[in-house]
């Protein structure tokens, strides 16, 4: 066995079946249930796009629960992987930046917490290129 390959219990895991559609299950279940709670509590969902500044709010709403619930099923049902994983990026990068705009803050405690979501929001972006590259490379 090469000195790099992975252990035998982590190929099985690997190999296993479900694996594919659980890890993107993973991935993709925060926006999932955020584009259903959305669309469950609209009223709610209006005054978020607002609270950050979005005008017209129920526009930025409607579009969210869009990206939110239509994105994931894409990647779930392994069609248009690409575009679901596309859309889930650009939207992950951009609500990084208007929800933690680090730059912006002071030292401290705030701007701390509000880095580290943004570099956690960039790792999810990488997630979604990742997922699409397997799902090409899988065709």
């Amino acid at each position: 066995m090469a000195a790099d390959a992975p252990p035998r219990f982590v190929n099985r895991l690997l190999g296993w079946a479900p694996t594919w559609f659980i890890a993107r299950l993973l991935l993709v279940s925060a926006y999932l249930l955020g584009g259903v709670t959305k669309l469950a509590d609209w009223p709610g969902a209006v005054a978020e796009q607002a609270h950050f500044g979005l005008y017209p709010a129920g526009l930025w709403a409607a579009l969210t629960i869009l990206v939110e619930i239509s994105g994931p099923l894409l990647i779930l049902a392994g069609r248009l992987v690409w575009l679901g994983a596309g859309m889930l990026g650009v939207f992950t990068v951009l609500a990084a930046m208007v929800a933690n705009a680090f730059w912006t803050l002071p030292a401290g405690a705030d701007r701390f917490m509000a880095t580290n979501a943004f570099f956690e929001h960039l790792g999810l972006a990488g997630g979604f290129v990742l997922v699409a590259l397997v799902a090409r490379q899988a065709r």
